[in-house]
């Protein structure tokens, strides 16, 4: 098997019969083998008999795989293991691909020109920001899985967005699997698990291929646009890279904070109050949510290294 695209999905029976559809209109050549493995992380609606009316319809083409352990990380890794393809894609359960997805998003890998591959995540036509959101701030646009790098193909020096990257089997025995303790599990919003393996990769010394002409196109539910998503978004992203990467070496902490944290809040805090633009105000907050997120994860995982040394365990959670 040359190629198998993990698609895992939790409760999204309606969105993801339509990402079915368009990933079963790929096009490819005939001498490259492919399959898809959807990965049913225990939802509790009709997601089963959703992915096994493509099983049935494309018998050779279609998986059902069952992974119970929740986690978004766990359902990919789960995913991984199941898959026969030289080369490993991932997707979302709700995107929309063109017929040519597929085969411009691998190209690069089938060459063995790279490690890995990304390409551009773009939101479904009609989508008009609210005049609040800056589109000039890159970060801004990432609760909605916006990634656009432009119109340039060329090595990244950034990780790949989940919702399109895909990666040569090796990388996965050479650097590991995704981590558990990062990502969305039923209705959390922490993340990173997959940028956080991209970079491994990046460190590694690998090369990761930016693709333009491998497009997706992820929704922007009306539930997203609202301010309240974009700081819970930006607090919990803060939380996860801090669970990523953990405090600096060696820093002086105050309540179990690392006294670095309190100044970069501070100075959060001041550009917001300072920011004038209504856009660039709201991008500000987003970093100062950011920042809180930070310190609460870090008083955190103070306390679970002090209950594990008393000889309780350590939560991932």
């Amino acid at each position: 098997m040359d190629i198998s695209l993990v698609l895992c999905t939790y409760n999204r029976c309606s969105l993801l019969s339509r990402a079915l559809a368009s990933v079963a209109t790929q096009i490819l050549p005939q001498s490259i083998s492919w399959e898809v493995v959807v990965v049913d992380n225990n939802s509790n609606d009709e997601t089963r008999s959703a992915i096994e009316a493509f099983c049935i319809q494309y018998p050779s083409r279609f998986r059902y795989h069952f992974e119970p352990q929740p986690g978004l990380s766990n359902a990919r890794n789960s995913g991984i293991r199941a898959a026969k393809g030289s080369i490993v894609v991932f997707t979302d359960d709700d995107v929309v691909v063109p017929p040519d997805w597929l085969q411009n998003l691998t190209a690069s890998l089938r060459a063995r020109c790279a490690s890995g591959a990304g390409g551009r995540i773009l939101p479904d036509k009609g989508f008009s920001p609210p005049e609040w959101l800056s589109v000039e701030c890159g970060y801004s646009l990432a609760p909605l899985t916006i990634l656009d790098r432009g119109l340039q193909p060329g090595q990244m020096d950034e990780a790949p967005f989940g919702a399109n990257m895909a990666f040569r089997r090796e990388m996965f025995e050479k650097y590991g699997y995704f981590r558990t303790d990062l990502g969305r599990c039923a209705k959390g919003m922490m993340s990173n698990e997959d940028t956080e393996f991209g970079q491994r990769l990046l460190r590694g010394g690998e090369l990761i291929h930016y693709e333009p002409s491998a497009i997706v196109y992820h929704p922007v539910p009306a539930d997203r646009l609202c301010k309240d998503y974009f700081l819970t978004w930006a607090y919990n992203k803060g939380r996860s890279d801090m669970r990523q990467h953990g405090p600096r070496p060696n820093a002086v902490s105050l309540v179990r904070v690392p006294l670095y944290l309190f100044r970069d809040l501070a100075v959060c805090t001041i550009k917001w109050l300072l920011a004038i633009a209504r856009p660039t105000r709201f991008a500000r907050k987003l970093d100062l949510y950011g920042k809180l997120g930070e310190i609460v994860e870090a008083t955190k995982q103070k306390r679970q290294v002090q209950i594990g040394n008393r000889g309780g365990l350590r939560s991932c959670g």
